[in-house]
């Protein structure tokens, strides 16, 4: 699945309620927002290689929102599992892969499951600050192509019973000779 939104700086004006004074205010807003259909491990998207998933979920919003791409300050992808094909700043792969141009910043970020709402907040934070007049803030995750670790077996049941055994307690494991950790 991939999301992407534009977020852009936005100038209201607002009157203080009975002293007639004008004060400017400064918004972020969504101004377009994409989303590909919400599928299954395994299912309709499984063969589409996560940077090309959102590439095309990119170029679509550019598309719609009719905004130059010269005009993007920043694209900002979140993306839990950055591992495999979704490694390697996904970000940046998928912004080249948009078309997009080369002169465009993009980056990946991790929240774990909400790298994709941090990635927004974090847009908007750009717009606000006045660092951006244009951000895409955009999340990726495709179940169907990344390993999900070891606590996950694809068609495995699910129960106590298949889960792996217990890490050992972190006072059980001493550090390597001559390593400190603080």
């Amino acid at each position: 699945m991939a999301v992407a939104s534009i977020a852009r700086r936005l100038f209201r004006e607002e009157k203080s309620a009975g002293k007639g004074k004008v004060m400017n205010a400064v918004e972020a807003v969504i101004v377009e927002a994409v989303r590909t259909p919400v599928g299954k491990r395994g299912g309709a998207l499984k063969d589409w290689h996560p940077a090309d998933l959102l590439a095309q979920t990119l170029a679509t919003l550019v598309d719609r929102s009719g905004l130059d791409p010269e005009r993007l300050d920043d694209v900002i992808a979140g993306c839990a599992l950055q591992r495999g094909e979704q490694a390697g700043n996904i970000a940046r792969n998928a912004s080249l892969g948009a078309g997009l141009p080369e002169s465009l910043p993009a980056t990946t970020i991790d929240r774990q499951c909400g790298s994709g709402q941090q990635a927004v907040h974090f847009a908007a934070q750009g717009v606000l600050s006045g660092s951006y007049k244009f951000a895409i803030g955009c999340g990726i995750e495709s179940m169907s192509r990344v390993d999900l670790g070891p606590l996950f077996l694809p068609g495995a049941p699910l129960g106590a019973e298949h889960r792996t055994a217990r890490l050992p307690k972190a006072s059980a494991v001493a550090p390597p000779a001559g390593r400190v950790f603080a």
